[in-house]
């Protein structure tokens, strides 16, 4: 009973305060006893994402409870925006310092055309092709230096020194290399990913069950036999840990690569044009498409990696 006074005393000051601000710039300037409305919101938030939470664990109904933990967060994020919004509306921040998440929906929504074709040249072509390069290229050489103690020892220092590189060291000579267009960012991503993706791969080839191993070498199985059923399966989540890390490090590799010299399309070339130019909604935009992209393609791993390895112990208490 508590919980349902808060929770309608948050929603109530929740639409109070979206109703004033957008009727008033600069409410909370010219009338700051609104501000006290914003308490009851967190308060109300709180209590509902508790209560949520309670409720997730008393049902038994497994499609009811994913999408109680889809709401959970989703209302956090939400209540984070409704904050935003009234900080930036209430207290008449410039939109040059941090516009509101109406105004960057808005150029979002009228620009999908530019945003689109940004989205093809970054991500399509020089991150999707980078990462695939970079983490097969890894992958590859994982397995060539696990069976060689000698490339274990000579290149991994290597590798550890070139993972180390500052991407702002690479991308000039990378675009000098291979021209202004993706190929140049493409390659920056494959430098990027192939490291963690060797070192990771190499990690899990080494974590394979010794017990496995006696067995299957006990009935003398081949050197490819034992790669199948007992190194590919213990380096699994591995691989998948490098994968999902170099998703979001080939994102940032490319739009920081166009820095340095692009056509004029893409990412990295729209925000540093706008933010020279003071559009700073059309910049939060395309942060916006960023962030969808790398989320989608960190989730989208993440769901792949729950299927393929339900079986590891790490696993169990997820499921």
């Amino acid at each position: 009973m508590k919980h349902a006074v808060f929770i309608v005393a948050g929603a109530f000051a929740l639409t109070l305060s979206l109703q004033l601000v957008g009727h008033y710039d600069g409410l909370y300037l010219q009338y700051p006893i609104w501000l006290a409305l914003i308490p009851f919101l967190l308060l109300g938030t709180w209590f509902a994402m508790a209560s949520m939470t309670t409720l997730s664990d008393r049902i038994e109904s497994k499609v009811a409870t994913q999408v109680i933990h889809f709401a959970i967060p989703s209302l956090f994020a939400f209540i984070l925006l409704v904050l935003w919004q009234l900080v930036v509306t209430g207290f008449n921040v410039p939109k040059v310092l941090l516009p509101a998440p109406s105004t960057i929906l808005t150029t979002f929504v009228t620009h999908l055309d530019v945003l689109g074709k940004d989205f093809a040249q970054t991500w399509l072509k020089a991150v999707l092709v980078g990462w695939i390069i970079g983490c097969l290229s890894g992958f590859i050489a994982a397995l060539l230096i696990d069976g060689s103690p000698f490339l274990q020892k000579g290149l991994l220092p290597v590798g550890n020194i070139m993972s180390s590189i500052p991407i702002v060291g690479i991308a000039p000579i990378m675009v000098m290399w291979f021209g202004f267009d993706w190929q140049s960012k493409a390659a920056v991503v494959v430098i990027m990913t192939f490291f963690p993706m060797l070192v990771n791969t190499l990690a899990g080839l080494q974590a394979r069950d010794s017990l496995h191993l006696d067995l299957l070498q006990t009935y003398a199985g081949k050197r490819y036999q034992v790669l199948w059923y007992v190194q590919l399966p213990a380096a699994l989540p591995f691989i998948f840990n490098a994968l999902k890390v170099n998703s979001t490090l080939a994102l940032i590799g490319a739009i920081v690569a166009e820095f340095f010299g692009t056509p004029i399309v893409g990412m990295g070339f729209r925000i540093s044009t706008e933010v020279g130019r003071m559009n700073m909604d059309m910049v939060w935009a395309t942060i916006l498409v960023a962030a969808l992209a790398g989320s989608a393609s960190y989730g989208l791993l993440a769901l792949l990696e729950s299927k393929l390895t339900f079986w590891h112990p790490s696993r169990r208490g997820t499921r």
